[in-house]
């Protein structure tokens, strides 16, 4: 439906609001790339798959890297559940046939099964410290988070390992109630340097797809991941 035609005065003002003054705040943009990416990201973690279909669409015809649009939807699976992620994998998909992007896409994975582990607690330490060599060896959901979440997902090509943190953080922030684990991103963010600064813009720019109160939330989780890896230098 054209909102345009039903909703005028409404999509009017909300579309200055996103596409233009968020979009040129002052000390708030990002690059092209950037801001899709963290923008599909957090359209997945808040549900919003009408959105997400519309930003995708654009953003493909706009030159959009299609492998990166499914590496997002792929690792949202470690932090939303497949349950919530399935009908974005089917949307992309779907938009994919629309904008004529042959499926499926090259391969992406660099671990096996006998190696997950291994190089998934490699990049947990490089993320978050050293003390994350032994953390997978405190129970089998720690186990399960380094070899299936990290070793699984964040080892595939199509991202780098500094935006496969950034598209978490916006997974989490866009999701609500999982603040212990968007400020401990937060500083994992920080430590790949996406320093606070990018995080700020990164909230900026999801705000009018994720609304006030999480984006609120985000920013002191940002304050906190801050003063935390300033107490550990």
């Amino acid at each position: 439906m054209d909102l345009k035609k039903t909703d005028g005065e409404f999509i009017g003002r909300f579309n200055y609001f996103a596409y233009k003054e968020v979009v040129e705040e002052e000390g708030q943009q990002l690059d092209e790339t950037t801001r899709y990416m963290v923008i599909l990201a957090a359209l997945a973690g808040c549900q919003g798959i009408e959105e997400y279909k519309l930003v995708l669409k654009e953003a493909l015809e706009r030159g959009f890297n299609p492998v990166m649009a499914k590496e997002i939807v792929y690792q949202a699976v470690a932090y939303l559940g497949i349950g919530r992620v399935r009908p974005f994998l089917d949307a992309t998909n779907e938009v994919f046939q629309v904008c004529g992007i042959m499926l499926p896409l090259e391969g992406q994975a660099v671990t096996t099964l006998d190696d997950r582990l291994e190089k998934g607690v490699q990049l947990q330490s490089e993320i978050f410290g050293e003390h994350m060599k032994e953390a997978w060896k405190a129970g089998h959901i720690n186990r399960w988070l380094a070899a299936n979440c990290f070793g699984d997902y964040y080892t595939r090509k199509g991202m780098s390992l500094a935006q496969r943190e950034i598209v978490t953080f916006c997974y989490l922030m866009a999701q609500g109630g999982c603040e212990p684990q968007l400020t401990a991103h937060a500083a994992g963010n920080i430590n790949l340097g996406n320093d606070k600064e990018f995080l700020i813009r990164v909230v900026s720019q999801c705000l009018p797809y994720i609304g006030y109160p999480r984006s609120l939330n985000a920013i002191a989780c940002v304050n906190k991941a801050e003063e935390n890896v300033q107490k550990q230098k």
